[in-house]
């Protein structure tokens, strides 16, 4: 009897320690750098939500640098005329944080969604594409 319950004893010792050091390696993989440039992105969707008619169409979609060399942003292409990407000029530093804007014709009324391509150095994926989505309500009727 003595057996069967060391032998559980270790056994749950053992399990608890696998998943201790499982649990590590995970929180260290989400924290690695990336050799050369990276790009992670705060969201990589922006819901408007349900906005006025002519509301500000301006967002931000925040950003770091998570490789080991400068990130240059090559190039931010809107999916049409109505969803204009503003890019960072300078080069970001390892560890910085950067900023693309958007601005959304808000004059437009009804459902929309939209993207941005974010062209980059970034290792691994030197094209990332953002969201933007929302509706745009039509001007109250005036009686």
């Amino acid at each position: 009897m003595k057996k069967i319950i060391l032998f559980a004893m270790l056994a749950v010792a053992g399990i608890t320690a696998t998943n201790a050091q499982t649990t590590k390696k995970a929180k260290a993989a989400k924290v690695a750098k990336v050799e050369g440039a990276g790009m992670l992105f705060e969201t990589e969707t922006i819901d408007y939500g349900t906005i006025a008619h002519n509301a500000d169409g301006k967002r931000e979609f925040v950003f770091v640098n998570n490789g080991t060399k400068p990130l240059i942003i090559t190039n931010t292409q809107g999916s049409c005329g109505c969803t204009v990407p503003t890019t960072p000029k300078e080069p970001i530093a390892p560890g910085a944080k950067g900023v693309i804007g958007v601005k959304y014709a808000t004059d437009r009324v009804g459902a929309f969604t939209k993207t941005v391509t974010v062209t980059s150095n970034a290792e691994g994926q030197p094209t990332k594409i953002l969201t933007i989505k929302g509706t745009v309500l039509p001007d109250p009727v005036k009686s």
